[in-house]
């Protein structure tokens, strides 16, 4: 019986050293990943060169300070490979908890849309230069949060004169 006693109390000291030597630093950020998914659309391909995602941490008073760059997987995507219940991760990375208030997307300038066998770039304005953005007012506080984007490539693609253009609709699931 003292044996058990006294492994118990070794297992149970254990565990307190442990979570005390934890790094405070660590217990006060959360790991943020940027998930994206797809609705059903006519086109045959919508195809997206996203190069960075960036989030945008509490009030907008203290200006490009709070943005933190998130790890990309930078790439072309094709909208239409995550429809129906398939996601992909785009991008993760560690944020201090808190209220993230923007989400920002920086596309490259790959972006076309297949039609009927054809391609056609397609305009993204300002993507480039301020990116896509997402505002949004949530509070992170668990170690481990995700966010998924639906990328509404039907509603998102117009043809209009001079071509297609991007004009996103992006939804927070």
């Amino acid at each position: 019986m003292k044996k058990q006693f006294f492994l118990a109390a070794a297992v149970v000291t254990a565990a307190a050293f442990s979570l005390a030597s934890c790094d405070k630093n660590d217990s006060d950020n959360s790991m943020l990943q940027v998930r994206m998914t797809d609705a059903p659309t006519a086109l045959d391909s919508v195809l997206i060169d996203i190069r960075e995602v960036r989030v945008k941490m509490s009030d907008d008073s203290t200006g490009d300070d709070n943005w933190t760059n998130l790890s990309t997987q930078a790439g072309v995507y094709n909208l239409l490979s995550f429809q129906n219940g398939v996601d992909t991760l785009l991008a993760s990375g560690s944020i201090p908890a808190g209220n993230v208030k923007q989400l920002r997307f920086v596309l490259g300038t790959n972006n076309r849309v297949v039609a009927s066998g054809v391609s056609y770039p397609l305009t993204v304005p300002s993507g480039a230069e301020s990116g896509l953005k997402i505002n949004l007012n949530k509070n992170i506080s668990s170690p481990l949060e995700t966010l998924l984007i639906d990328f509404d490539a039907a509603a998102s693609i117009k043809l209009e004169q001079g071509g297609y253009k991007l004009r996103p609709v992006l939804k927070i699931k």
